[in-house]
């Protein structure tokens, strides 16, 4: 799980060959997970 504070860079982890899974939701907080281009799904929560 990654820490960020902006969860709108989502679209980075598109342009750079990943797939959101998950879309943003809240949690404590607020997070999505993505799959790698390797297939290893990945959360990002930010505040």
């Amino acid at each position: 799980m990654g820490l960020t504070g902006e969860l709108e860079t989502r679209g980075a982890v598109e342009n750079a060959g990943g797939a959101i899974v998950k879309p943003i939701f809240s949690f404590p907080g607020r997070r999505f997970h993505f799959v790698d281009p390797a297939g290893n799904e990945i959360a990002v929560w930010g505040e």
